[in-house]
C-alpha cells in the first residue's frame, strides 16, 4: 500500500517539476511577444511594475498561507486527542469558525473598500495572530472566542488581498496577462508552501510532542506578515472619501453591492460557482480521509505522502493554468481570438466539469486507487480553479465594491457548508460527494450559458463593467 502512494507521489514530483521546467522556458520565449503585444496595445506598464507588484504580493502571500497551512493537520488533532474534547463539541467549534466567516464576510469586504485594504489585511495578522495564541488554551471559551476571530480571519484572507493585487495591478496599468499570471504562480506557491509547511508541522509535533507547536509557529509567521505588509504595500481603497463612512455595519454600502449583484446575472453566476466549488472543497477536506479508508485494505493509510500528493497535483493544475492562458488555444482562419474573459469563462465551466466527473467517479468505483485518482484530478481542478476565478472577479467586479462583493458571495458558500455539517457529512460521504457532483455540474452550464455567451457577443471588450 505504502509502495503505491509513494510511487504516485514520485511520479507527481516527476511531472511538477517536468511542467514547472517547461513553464518557465514558454515564458521566456513569450515574454519578448508579450512585451510587444502590450506596447500596440497601448499599454505602457514598466516590466519592473510588474515584477515588483509581484514580489511584493507572493511574499505575503507565501507567508500568510504558511501560516494558515501550519494549523490544518492538527486543528482536530488538538481537540479531540490533546484536549480530549468529545467529537460533538469538536464539531461545534468547527460550526462555530464557518457560522463566524458567514457572518463577517460581507462586513470585512466593506471595510476594505472604505478603510483601506492593506490596513484590512495588517488586521487579518493581528487577529489570526490571536487565533492561535487562543487554541493553545484548553478553555472552551476562549477556544470559541479562537473560533470566532478565525473565522474573521478567513474572511478577511480570501477578499481582502486579492482585492489589494488587483486594485494595485488597475492603479500600475498593467496588462490582464499580467495579472493572471501572478495569480498563477500565486497557486503554485501555495502548493509548495503547503507541502513545506507539511513537514514542518510535522516535526514540530514530533520534537515538542505537543499539537499546540505548530499554531505557536503559526503565530510568529502572523507577526513577520503584518511587517512586512507594513513596509513593503502601499494602500488602496474602493474610491470612496471617509466622508462616506456610513458605520460598522456598512449597511448602506452592503446594501448597494447587494443591488448589484441582484440585477446582474453575470455575477449571480459568479458568485453561484464560488458558493458550489469552494464549498465543494470545504467539504471535500472532510471526505476524503474516511472515503479513502472506506475502500482501502489497509488498517492504516500514509495520509502524510497522499497529502502530499493532493499538493503536487493542485501544482500541476496552477501550471496547467498559466500554460493555457500563456499560449491560447489556436484560430482557424477567419475566427477571431478569444478574448481574456471569454477565455477564463471557458476555463472556469471546464473546472467545474472535470470537477463534477472526479467527485462522481470517486462515488461510483469501490477502487481505492480510482478514488486516489478522482481526488488527484479534482485537487488540480483546484490549483486552477483560484486563478481562473480571480482573474473573472477582476474583470466584472468593478473596483469600488471589490472586496465588498468578493466578501458577500463568501455568504452563501459558508451557510452552505455549516448546513451540510450540521446534517452530518460523515455519515453520507458518497450521498455527500454525488450533491457535490451535481451542484458543479449545474455551475458548469450555468457559467457557459451566462458568462461564456455575454463575453463571446462582445469579443473586442475585455471588460464588461466599469474599473
Amino acid at each position: 500500500m505504502w509502495d503505491f502512494y509513494e510511487s504516485q507521489l514520485a511520479v507527481l514530483v516527476f511531472f511538477s517539476a517536468f511542467f514547472y521546467g517547461l513553464d518557465r522556458k514558454v515564458s521566456r520565449k513569450a515574454a519578448p511577444k508579450e512585451r510587444s503585444d502590450n506596447l500596440e496595445n497601448g499599454n505602457v506598464a514598466h516590466p519592473e511594475n510588474v515584477s515588483s507588484l509581484a514580489r511584493k504580493y507572493l511574499t505575503v502571500y507565501a507567508i500568510v498561507m504558511g501560516a494558515d497551512w501550519l494549523q490544518g493537520p492538527y486543528v482536530y488533532s488538538l481537540y479531540n486527542e490533546e484536549y480530549e474534547f468529545p467529537e460533538r463539541m469538536v464539531a461545534f467549534l468547527f460550526v462555530t469558525g464557518f457560522m463566524s466567516a458567514a457572518l463577517t464576510a460581507p462586513l470585512v469586504g466593506a471595510w476594505a473598500d472604505q478603510h483601506g485594504r492593506r490596513r484590512l489585511c495588517m488586521a487579518f495578522c493581528v487577529t489570526y495572530a490571536i487565533t492561535c495564541m487562543c487554541i493553545t488554551v484548553p478553555s472552551l471559551p476562549i477556544l470559541f472566542l479562537g473560533r470566532v476571530l478565525g473565522g474573521l480571519s478567513t474572511s478577511i484572507l480570501y477578499s481582502a488581498f486579492e482585492s489589494w493585487l488587483v486594485s494595485s495591478s488597475n492603479q500600475l496599468a498593467l496588462h490582464q496577462s499580467a495579472l493572471s499570471n501572478i495569480l498563477g504562480r500565486a497557486t503554485l506557491v501555495n502548493g509548495i508552501v503547503a507541502a513545506i509547511a507539511g513537514v514542518v508541522s510535522n516535526k514540530l509535533v514530533s520534537t515538542t510532542l505537543t499539537f499546540k507547536a505548530p499554531f505557536i509557529a503559526s503565530g510568529a509567521l502572523l507577526v513577520l506578515a503584518w511587517f512586512v505588509i507594513n513596509r513593503t504595500w502601499h494602500e488602496n481603497r474602493g474610491g470612496t472619501s471617509s466622508g462616506d463612512d456610513d458605520g460598522i455595519f456598512q449597511l448602506r454600502r452592503l446594501g448597494q453591492a447587494w443591488d448589484i449583484v441582484r440585477s446582474d446575472p453575470l455575477l449571480l453566476v459568479l458568485g453561484l460557482t464560488q458558493t458550489c466549488f469552494e464549498g465543494s472543497m470545504y467539504l471535500f477536506v472532510f471526505v476524503w480521509v474516511p472515503t479513502l479508508q472506506e475502500a482501502s485494505h489497509s488498517a492504516t493509510l500514509p495520509l502524510g505522502i497522499i497529502f502530499s500528493a493532493f499538493m503536487l497535483s493542485m501544482m500541476i493544475g496552477s501550471l496547467l493554468y498559466t500554460a493555457i492562458v500563456s499560449n491560447p488555444p489556436p484560430t482557424r482562419p477567419g475566427q477571431q481570438a478569444d478574448s481574456s474573459l471569454t477565455l477564463h469563462a471557458k476555463l472556469s465551466s471546464l473546472v467545474c466539469a472535470t470537477s463534477a466527473l472526479a467527485l462522481a467517479a470517486s462515488v461510483s468505483s469501490p477502487s481505492e486507487y480510482v478514488r486516489f485518482g478522482a481526488f488527484c484530478v479534482f485537487e488540480a481542478c483546484v490549483g486552477m480553479y483560484y486563478p481562473v476565478q480571480g482573474m473573472l472577479r477582476g474583470t466584472l467586479i468593478a473596483d469600488g465594491h471589490r472586496a465588498t462583493l468578493s466578501a458577500l458571495f463568501r455568504v452563501p458558500l459558508n451557510v452552505f457548508v455549516v448546513t451540510s455539517l450540521l446534517t452530518g457529512v460523515g455519515g453520507a460521504r458518497n450521498l455527500v460527494l454525488s450533491a457535490c457532483s451535481a451542484i458543479l455540474g449545474f455551475s458548469s452550464i450555468m457559467t457557459g450559458l451566462v458568462i461564456v455567451r455575454s463575453a463571446s457577443e462582445a469579443p473586442h471588450s475585455e471588460n464588461l463593467r466599469p474599473a
